[in-house]
């Protein structure tokens, strides 16, 4: 055989050997993603019933100084949390030292300060579980048990990113008078046998008061994030109007996703990815109303969007508001560990893990009927959106590594640059073969020993 038909041979039989084995590596890195997200999946399912005791025999920290430590860049809570039941009852029933009007926004609700010094949000009941809420997909009061049941949703995805939620009953004449700001108290009346209040807020109008049965009221209590994580704002990139006859660019510019992607900080990083997580969760609990969000500060685009003021759900069970998916359906990118996650959750499990999460809240049940079954739907609806990405574009464009740095997505060209720290090593750049992963990902297909 001459040698240039040996140098031929040998050069395809490399090709076919690079080929071969990143093809493995990447399905094999894949199948250990997923037995883990399983894993995960099945951990989360085994500790999902929490029960409020008081008890923390190991440790002598506060309840308050277990759940400060815990709020990290990307999650609010640890994976595995055996004193959640503990800080849960904290919440519930730690005396009232002081009650104040609520922080601006348009929503009545209270700031309690609880024994310790924790701070807390009060969000009153308005409805009966039953009622539904017509109108447009934001209208109407905040729920208070949409919060709860919000957290709960957020613990059974895995995204982690809520605050800690619980129902609570307080006794306005016994436990928040006594301590309430003159501010607050003077938003105090009775309406009938009732003690009422219509605290401070944009939309606060003392002919509108949450009124308690008799002195008791029940409502929702959300953990306050620790001072040493302020929070920064940020409009959000599908925000709506609220104007009438005035469209948002995203509801009629099908390429405005790409616009999104070139602008700070969905143009790298993981906030894009953060969008539509949040998407989908507030598709699964009917919230239309997320025009702003929070994330940490100084973070450049790296922590993760917060999952704050959850309460405009669950008011409708009967209307699916597409729209709230438009950033899946308009970027078609989703994690693989959400996609794995939403799978794991389908033919009833969705429903039967909320009921479980729910069981041992004070203000059980959180949710009717009705709301849990178009949780069910609607996860449906979401499967089927992303089956028609994956039919349009490839599983391999839309499904995308949790961890890839969006700003290095592989451009398809036969080879690329040099693995960072190793010179003799090129990127070999196959469009769908790598699922698309940055350069800190291809690093570890070319760790020793592979």
């Amino acid at each position: 055989m001459k040698l240039k038909q040996r140098v031929v041979l040998l050069a395809i039989l490399l090709v076919i050997f690079i080929f071969t084995k990143v093809f493995l590596i990447d399905n094999l890195d894949t199948s250990a993603a997923n037995r883990e997200d399983q894993r995960a999946f099945h951990r989360m399912m085994a500790g999902l019933r929490v029960e409020l005791v008081p008890k923390l025999d190991h440790t002598l920290q506060s309840p308050w100084e277990i759940a400060a430590q815990w709020v990290v860049p990307r999650e609010v809570y640890p994976e595995e949390t055996p004193e959640l039941g503990a800080i849960m009852h904290a919440m519930a029933t730690k005396k009232i030292i002081k009650a104040d009007v609520g922080y601006k926004g348009t929503q009545l609700k209270a700031l309690l300060i609880l024994e310790g010094g924790q701070k807390v949000v009060f969000k009153p009941k308005r409805y009966n579980r039953d009622y539904v809420v017509e109108g447009e997909p934001y209208a109407g009061y905040d729920r208070h048990n949409a919060e709860v049941a919000a957290f709960h949703l957020d613990r059974i995805l895995g995204f982690r990113r809520a605050p800690l939620v619980v129902g609570r009953f307080v006794n306005l004449r016994t436990e928040i008078k006594p301590v309430a700001t003159e501010q607050l108290l003077s938003t105090f009346l009775t309406v009938g046998n009732n003690t009422c209040f219509y605290g401070k807020c944009y939309y606060c109008r003392e002919t509108e008061p949450a009124c308690a049965d008799g002195d008791t009221m029940e409502g929702s209590v959300t953990l306050w994030l620790p001072d040493v994580w302020p929070l920064q704002k940020h409009r959000h990139p599908w925000g709506r109007t609220y104007r009438e006859g005035k469209l948002a660019r995203w509801e009629y510019d099908e390429s405005y996703c790409d616009a999104v992607k070139k602008t700070s900080p969905y143009d790298s990083g993981p906030r894009l990815l953060d969008i539509i997580d949040t998407a989908v969760f507030d598709y699964l609990i009917g919230n239309a109303d997320r025009h702003h969000y929070e994330s940490f500060q100084d973070d450049e685009g790296a922590s993760m969007l917060i999952l704050l003021d959850n309460a405009k759900s669950f008011g409708n069970p009967s209307l699916d508001e597409r729209s709230i998916l438009a950033p899946l359906y308009q970027c078609c990118i989703i994690r693989v560990s959400t996609w794995n996650r939403l799978n794991y959750l389908k033919n009833g499990v969705l429903k039967s893990a909320l009921q479980s999460a729910t069981a041992h809240d004070p203000i059980s049940p959180v949710l009717s009927e009705p709301h849990l079954d178009a949780a069910e739907q609607r996860l449906l609806s979401v499967l089927a959106t992303v089956k028609q990405c994956t039919d349009q574009f490839g599983p391999d464009a839309v499904l995308v590594e949790d961890r890839m740095p969006l700003s290095h997505l592989l451009e398809p060209c036969p080879f690329g640059p040099a693995v960072p720290g190793h010179p003799d090593l090129v990127v070999l750049q196959l469009p769908g073969l790598l699922r698309q992963r940055g350069l800190q990902d291809l690093q570890q297909l070319h760790r020793p020993g592979i």
